[in-house]
């Protein structure tokens, strides 16, 4: 008899492997696409090694008895791209690969494939009080955003003509045990007591814990009325830079030492150093409304942002072996 797997790309990454652990638990068939294999330990998939994501790669022999198609995989943003046309990079990967694959899936009868899109589809910060909405128009500014966005729509037009159902889910920053980059960074400068210049920003950001994603993830996969849908994703409880230091403080049992320079000031330095993209992020607002998510899916987060925290810090804290 046929079984009728889940597809997840990107498995080995932080989102992805977080999503094969709770498919393994819920005894969801599985396979697991990995560019390679070595370190991806999660026994019950079937695990798949794909080096490369492009418009050239073959996906039909990944994609028998395949129902739904979760795809993670991308080339991420970063702060300082070092390539000559990071435009071209991020489309070869983001758009064509996406698209590449969402084709194959289509003709090899897959029912539903989900995208992991992001939220600087929308933009980069929201005005105090007005967060993003799904039916905002998409603003997206740097070259990840934007190869995003191209395929949000390539995959929509692709829904339209195949009948091959298509969810885009746009988080922000996603944060859990085994988180990296500026949030693992952030926790251990406060773990050691150093000063952070943040004591006056008052703005309010959305997150999302990984196992909120992992949980509005499965949603997407059963509930009907998510198909050709576009989602916005978080915690449902919006925190400051400030907020969120305490609180990771408090969670990391040490006293947090906050500065209190001014924005401008900071924002002024940051600009001389280079690193202005890295300071708006820590001062400017960018919340998300989840309204659609739980309204249409009837979703709600099942874990607390506080109890989020706490999970990761301790991962951080005491990191398995």
């Amino acid at each position: 008899m046929d079984i009728n797997y889940l597809l997840v790309t990107g498995a080995n990454g932080f989102v992805g492997r977080a999503l094969c652990e709770e498919l393994v638990k819920l005894g969801t068939p599985v396979k697991a696409i990995c560019r390679e294999t070595k370190s991806f330990d999660i026994a019950g998939c079937d695990v798949i090694q794909i080096p490369s994501i492009d418009a050239q790669t073959a996906w039909v022999a990944s994609l028998n008895n395949v129902n739904t198609v979760i795809h993670l995989a991308a080339r991420v943003h970063v702060m300082n791209d070092l390539v000559t046309n990071p435009l071209e990079e991020f489309l070869k990967i983001n758009l064509h690969g996406t698209v590449n694959l969402a084709r194959q899936s289509a003709t090899a009868g897959v029912k539903r494939f989900i995208y992991m899109s992001s939220v600087k589809v929308n933009g980069e910060y929201t005005i105090a009080g007005k967060p993003f909405t799904e039916t905002d128009v998409p603003t997206p500014t740097d070259a990840y955003a934007v190869s995003k966005y191209e395929a949000e729509q390539a995959l929509l037009q692709i829904a339209q003509q195949t009948g091959m159902e298509v969810v885009i889910i746009r988080p922000p920053l996603v944060y859990g045990p085994g988180v990296k980059a500026n949030f693992a960074s952030m926790l251990r400068m406060l773990q050691r007591g150093i000063p952070l210049p943040l004591g006056t920003v008052q703005n309010k950001r959305s997150f999302v814990y990984v196992g909120n994603l992992v949980s509005f993830i499965l949603r997407c996969v059963e509930h009907s009325a998510a198909a050709n849908q576009i989602f916005l994703v978080s915690d449902g409880n919006d925190l400051s830079t400030k907020e969120l230091l305490i609180n990771c403080a408090q969670a990391l049992r040490v006293k947090v030492r906050l500065l209190p320079v001014p924005i401008n000031l900071l924002k002024l330095i940051a600009a001389v150093l280079g690193k202005k993209e890295m300071v708006q992020r820590l001062c400017d607002n960018l919340q998300v409304d989840i309204s659609k998510a739980k309204y249409l899916l009837y979703w709600t987060p099942p874990i607390s942002m506080n109890e989020g925290l706490k999970v990761t810090v301790k991962n951080i804290l005491n990191p398995d072996p």
